[in-house]
């Protein structure tokens, strides 16, 4: 599996930005997720979804303002991020790893994922 992130970019607190994640290769029985990471910390979860099954999971500090969904026929993930505030400067990652079936969760948050795409900068200014 190979996998393309792509827009990231500035935008000011409040506003919203759309990731797109375009992967290669067959994502039956996987989950994707989103990962982040700013300047002198660690990688952290963002969000994830059953690729099969459509099943979310997202850490508490986006629930609510997050959405990651799917696009099958583009074999795409999307996260939409509204209301940004600067603590959501990093640079965004999405991976993918093989997974139980549409029926599950995605993996935790410490769970570790198989295959890496490259970062997208996200800057949210005041």
């Amino acid at each position: 599996v190979q996998l393309q992130a792509s827009g990231g970019g500035t935008v000011q607190a409040g506003g919203s930005l759309r990731l797109s994640c375009k992967a290669s290769g067959r994502l039956s029985n996987h989950a994707l997720g989103w990962f982040r990471q700013a300047p002198g910390q660690d990688r952290e979860f963002v969000a994830g979804i059953n690729w099969t099954g459509g099943r979310t999971r997202y850490a508490d500090s986006v629930q609510g303002r997050f959405s990651i969904s799917s696009v099958k026929a583009l074999n795409t993930v999307y996260l939409q991020m509204n209301r940004l505030t600067p603590e959501d400067t990093a640079d965004y990652y999405c991976a993918a790893k093989f997974w139980k079936g549409g029926g599950y969760d995605p993996p935790g948050p410490s769970v570790p994922y198989t295959y890496w795409g490259q970062g997208t900068q996200v800057t949210v200014s005041s």
